[in-house]
């Protein structure tokens, strides 16, 4: 066994259980590319960039996710469906095989790096990864500790990733052979079965969302956020496709991050140093930023190439997966602030891409509504990019990362309904919440069209520079919201969309068919008092 790389000498392999494999520290992602590449697991693109395969799982596997029982969880975890309970004994099981896998490699990477910008809240988290790029991954996703760091560094947390190592279902508590599994006693991550990287930083995300409300009573979000030039911090909280990345990379405000964030009594910041952003169908000319963002360092996966022998990607490709992305540190962002914290913020977007085509394209939300929206979730699939989709169809993700959330939802719901009734820290604003649909007008999908992108800018951009403060509302009768009447640079006659359908009476019927998903949606929060 020989280690090599930038590590704390005063720490021993034997302490991670590692007892025969060559272990590599904290590689230069250069090194790690260079390994990927002469193991055959990965190529290089025309634009630089790593690309690689993820193999039979190219998304999470929420049902496989599942967190130990025990005196620190059991009374506080909102257990089901979303949050499998699972027993100590089996993931002591399950953590030796781990580690008894680990042990028949050659070579393994172990990778140091920090969760959470604010150093309030933390977590020094080590990363051992059966295949390098797996572990540049982790160093494109994490914050990056300096040399000095890495010479002195005590982990936190651990995370074990080893796609090679299958659980016996019946033995070891699992559903099937992939499983990731978050243990708050022992504060370590395994995750087996699966090389999907996302596992990796969503794990990390989960013990967060467990940890920092019960802790220190910061509230943590998925959502993307950005500072404008006048030090304004905007929140985007948004579902897959929904374009919270997209609306969030502005050229004209600085990227504080595109995922995981903490809002605590000061400031926000980011839990990540990277971006995990969506790839299918992007351009250069609709995401100038991200599409620039892919060079060397960035590592794709998934993607197909249109032409091979160049190595040219084909954005618009799916046939491996709708779910194609890319990882990279968030200094391929041009424009970012460099800190990631930013102050309370002025400004909350919803995204929800309807594709019902009833909800306005923008609305203002009351506290009250704020909490409901943020209880609700909601979005909806297209007809068409699944199996068995022939209409839209309502999807409802609580606080907008559900699978994430190892407290009941309400208890993030009531988070938000505390931190905007303190307000903004800027001359005592009050927050202003937004509801905006990036989805279809006109008519549901297959009738109306989809909202321009250039016009969703404009009421994001009206919104953000106060243009909207003094201006008139009108409240539409479905679902009670408060809509302007004009905004800058968007036609008046698309704000309420009742108006833009042909037939006004099928509006009437298709709004009152989500007005009663809503409904149902929202019985299961029904008992909680704030909303």
């Amino acid at each position: 066994m020989n280690s090599f790389g930038l590590k704390n000498e005063t720490f021993s392999d034997s302490q991670l259980g590692i007892n025969g494999p060559n272990t590599y520290w904290n590689l230069s992602p250069s090194a790690l590319i260079e390994k990927t590449i002469t193991l055959g697991q990965g190529k290089i693109t025309s634009s630089g960039a790593l690309t690689v395969d993820t193999g039979k799982f190219t998304g999470r596997s929420p049902q496989d996710r599942f967190i130990v029982i025990d005196d620190i969880t059991e009374n506080k975890v909102d257990w089901g469906t979303t949050n499998k309970e699972i027993s100590p004994d089996h993931y002591d099981k399950l953590y030796n095989k781990v580690i008894k896998y680990m042990n028949t490699r050659e070579d393994i990477y172990v990778r140091d790096a920090y969760a959470c910008a604010n150093t309030n809240y933390r977590l020094n988290v080590r990363v051992v990864t059966e295949f390098p790029w797996q572990n540049l991954f982790a160093h494109n996703m994490f914050l990056r500790p300096d040399n000095n760091a890495k010479e002195e560094f005590q982990h936190d947390w651990l995370v074990y990733s080893f796609p090679g190592c299958l659980a016996d279902a019946e033995q070891d508590g699992t559903r099937q052979e992939n499983f990731a599994v978050i243990n708050f006693t022992k504060k370590t991550i395994i995750i087996g079965g699966t090389a999907y990287t996302g596992e990796i930083k969503k794990g990390i995300f989960s013990a967060l969302n467990f940890l920092l409300p019960t802790e220190s009573g910061v509230f943590p979000m998925h959502c993307s956020a950005n500072v404008g030039k006048k030090g304004d911090t905007a929140l985007f909280f948004g579902l897959s496709g929904t374009g919270k990345t997209t609306l969030s990379t502005d050229p004209d405000r600085k990227l504080i991050g595109d995922d995981e964030h903490g809002w605590s009594k000061g400031s926000v910041f980011n839990f990540e140093g990277g971006c995990y952003a969506k790839t299918i169908d992007l351009s250069e000319n609709r995401e100038p930023q991200i599409y620039k963002a892919i060079r060397f360092g960035a590592m794709l996966e998934n993607i197909n190439f249109k032409d091979e022998d160049n190595r040219v990607v084909d954005y618009t490709n799916s046939e491996k997966t709708q779910n194609t992305r890319v990882s990279y540190p968030i200094g391929h962002i041009d424009n970012i602030v460099f800190n990631s914290r930013g102050d309370i913020p002025q400004n909350i977007f919803f995204l929800t891409c309807d594709a019902f085509g009833v909800l306005p394209p923008l609305s203002k939300l009351n506290t009250e509504q704020a909490m409901y929206y943020f209880l609700l979730g909601y979005t909806a699939k297209i007809a068409g990019t699944e199996a068995g989709i022939n209409e839209p169809q309502a999807t409802f993700s609580a606080c907008f990362g559900l699978p994430f959330l190892p407290l009941p939802p309400t208890e993030y719901a009531k988070l938000l309904g505390e931190k905007l009734e303190k307000g903004s820290s800027r001359d005592d604003k009050k927050i202003n919440v937004w509801l905006i649909n990036t989805g279809w007008s006109g008519g549901e999908y297959g009738k109306g069209s989809r909202i321009d992108l250039v016009y969703t800018r404009s009421m994001i951009q009206a919104a953000l520079n106060g243009h909207l403060d003094d201006a008139e509302f009108v409240t539409e009768p479905f679902f009670n919201l408060s809509i302007p009447t004009s905004c800058p640079d968007v036609p008046n006659g698309m704000l309420n969309p009742r108006n833009t359908w042909p037939n006004e009476s099928e509006y009437d019927a298709k709004a009152k068919v989500l007005q009663d998903l809503f409904a149902k949606n929202f019985e299961k929060y029904k008992s909680f008092t704030n909303v």
